[in-house]
């Protein structure tokens, strides 16, 4: 325990930060889904970052296309709305 501390602190004394990989790949379901409806893509776009990202990484989680398909399919109207994930 007290290596992870001492660690820590060396860390914290040379001023390194962790990377974040910020940017997030939108599903080929969800860009599909925006092609077909341009309006999805407004209202996408008009969320905040934090809804936007909780629909890319639920969607992104199933492993199969026709899984995000059909995430992507169910919360079409709840994204047109404004809507994030869990609202």
């Amino acid at each position: 325990m007290k290596a992870y501390i001492y660690e820590a602190i060396k860390v914290e004394k040379a001023g390194l930060e962790v990377k974040k990989n910020k940017e997030l790949i939108i599903p080929e379901e969800l860009q599909n889904k925006f092609d077909e409806i341009p309006a999805l893509k407004t209202a996408f776009e008009a969320l905040t970052p934090g809804r936007q990202r909780a629909y890319i990484l639920y969607f992104s989680k199933a492993k199969k296309s026709k899984t995000r398909e059909s995430r992507v399919e169910k919360y079409v109207q709840q994204i047109l709305n404004g809507k994030g994930l869990n609202d």
